[in-house]
C-alpha cells in the first residue's frame, strides 16, 4: 500500500511540474507606424514551447484603427524602411499559396486579420511548429519583419491577400 501512495505521490508530483512550467520567451518585435516609427501600435511576443513549438502572442493598441480589421502578416525582411516597403513581400519559405491560417493552403507568414476594439486594442495567439528560431533552419522567424496593413486580408488574392498599405511594422528579435 505504502508503494501504491509513494507512485501516486511522484506521479502526481511531475504532473504538477509539468503542468507549472513555463514557456521561454525566445523573440519580440515591437510594432510601431510605418508613417511614423516613434509611435508604438504594439508587440509580438515569441516563446517556445516544451514540445518545439512557437507560440506567438500579439496585443495590439492602435488607436487610429480603431474599430476595423487589420492584416499581419511576416514578411521577408526586417527593415521596416521606406514605410515598410523595405520588408519586401511576404515570407514564405514553403513556397505555398496565400490563404487563411490552418486552411488547406497558406504560407507561415499569413497570420491574418485581427479586430480591433473601440479603443484599437486586440490581442491573438498562434502556436504552430512552423516556426523556428534555429540558425540555418528554414522555418527561422529571427530577423523577418511582421506587418501591419490598413485592410483586410481577403484570403485569397495572390500572393498578398489584397490587404492594403503597410501601416505598421516590426522586426522579429531573439531575446537574450
Amino acid at each position: 500500500m505504502k508503494k501504491y501512495f509513494l507512485s501516486l505521490l511522484i506521479v502526481g508530483t511531475a504532473f504538477l511540474n509539468a503542468c507549472t512550467k513555463t514557456d521561454k520567451e525566445v523573440a519580440q518585435a515591437n510594432l510601431t507606424e510605418t508613417a511614423d516609427p516613434s509611435k508604438n501600435i504594439g508587440t509580438a511576443k515569441f516563446y517556445e514551447l516544451s514540445d518545439g513549438k512557437i507560440k506567438l502572442d500579439i496585443e495590439m493598441n492602435f488607436a487610429a484603427r480603431a474599430d476595423s480589421n487589420v492584416a499581419v502578416h511576416f514578411h521577408e525582411h526586417g527593415d521596416c524602411g521606406n514605410m515598410g516597403e523595405n520588408t519586401h513581400g511576404h515570407w514564405n519559405p514553403t513556397k505555398e499559396a496565400h490563404g487563411k491560417w490552418g486552411s488547406v493552403a497558406y504560407h507561415s507568414g499569413d497570420i491574418g486579420n485581427i479586430m480591433l476594439d473601440s479603443k484599437g486594442h486586440a490581442t491573438l495567439s498562434i502556436t504552430t511548429d512552423r516556426w523556428s528560431i534555429k540558425d540555418g533552419d528554414i522555418k527561422n522567424i529571427i530577423g523577418r519583419a511582421i506587418i501591419v496593413h490598413g485592410g483586410t486580408d481577403d484570403y485569397t488574392t495572390q500572393p498578398t491577400g489584397n490587404s492594403g498599405p503597410r501601416v505598421g511594422c516590426g522586426v522579429i528579435e531573439a531575446v537574450k
